[in-house]
């Protein structure tokens, strides 16, 4: 069994900043990929940033301002959130894609539980 916990969100004003953290937990031989979903009310899940095999990928509306990166040691991804805007409001998830927990079975896509983003004076 894999768990994320993710933590940092919260209420911050726009132009501020926050940081979120990502931590998976289990019997973990290995993570292709890590990264950072979100949802608004009323919209879709999107893409925010990925971590892939030293590679970073950002959402078009990110770029600039966030920034994600990982400790592999600790299995455990960040995403570092500068000059936020009142649309960055949102639910944000974690994703860890490509989890291994043994030789056997394939590789799987696990999600945490959300942590709320609000971007508000």
């Amino acid at each position: 069994q894999v768990t994320l916990v993710e933590s940092g969100g919260g209420l911050v004003q726009p132009g501020g900043s926050l940081r979120l953290s990502c931590a998976a937990s289990g019997s973990i031989i290995s993570i292709n990929a890590m990264g950072w979903y979100r949802q608004a009310p009323g919209k879709e899940r999107e893409l925010v940033a990925m971590y892939t095999s030293g590679r970073t990928n950002y959402a078009e509306s990110v770029k600039g301002r966030f920034e994600i990166t990982t400790d592999k040691a600790k299995n455990t991804v960040y995403l570092q959130m500068n000059s936020l805007k009142p649309e960055d409001t949102a639910v944000y998830y974690c994703n860890a894609a490509g989890v291994r927990v043994d030789f056997i079975s394939g590789p799987r896509t696990y999600w945490g539980q959300g942590t709320q983003v609000t971007v508000s004076s």
